[in-house]
């Protein structure tokens, strides 16, 4: 068939697209793209579990940013890290408490970050409890950015880390089922 004017696709280039620094830069896919100028700033949405190789990561997305191109190599930015509404909605169920909270902060390197966070109780909890868990909350969550640099917080959420030392922290208070960083977005 011959070449027609409006038969752009075959113009168009692969793009091999890469993870950021955070994930060791293994090469998620690749992407087409008329030029290097309308790759940059495109959105990917990959599964945890593919960047981590764990498959218990499978019920989280990251979102990741195309911030620079350099010749068929795409790099990308972590843009936020989010669990399933399905999963979520899992673990909430009747005769549960719930406090949800949404705490920005910035990091070491001054990178504004915002936290959404789901605490789930065992049982039913008073308005006071469920004060005093969101109170707790955001001081830890504060003061472990404040401390910490972007990479190693990231971390400390996808391995579980930051949820395992909030729920020694707060478990005085009520008795926790789960803590879950449902959203985790830098800015």
């Amino acid at each position: 068939m011959a070449f027609q004017k409006g038969d752009t696709w075959r113009l168009k280039k692969w793009f091999t697209v890469y993870a950021p620094k955070v994930f060791n830069e293994v090469q998620i896919g690749e992407m087409p793209a008329s030029d290097e100028k309308s790759a940059l700033n495109r959105t990917i949405k990959v599964p945890l579990s593919t960047l981590t190789k764990n498959p218990a990561h499978a019920y989280s997305s990251v979102f990741l940013k195309v911030s620079d191109v350099n010749g068929d190599a795409a790099h990308t930015n972590i843009i936020r890290i989010e669990q399933s509404r399905g999963y979520i909605r899992s673990l909430v169920r009747r005769y549960r408490g719930v406090a949800d909270s949404v705490i920005s902060t910035t990091t070491k390197e001054g990178k504004v970050v915002v936290f959404k966070m789901i605490v789930i109780t065992r049982s039913r909890v008073a308005r006071s409890k469920t004060t005093g868990i969101r109170k707790e909350l955001t001081e830890f969550v504060r003061a472990y950015a404040k401390d910490n640099e972007l990479n190693t917080v990231i971390n400390a959420v996808i391995e579980g880390k930051l949820q395992a030392e909030l729920t020694a922290k707060i478990k005085n208070i009520a008795l926790i089922f789960k803590v879950e960083v449902k959203k985790l977005e830098i800015r």
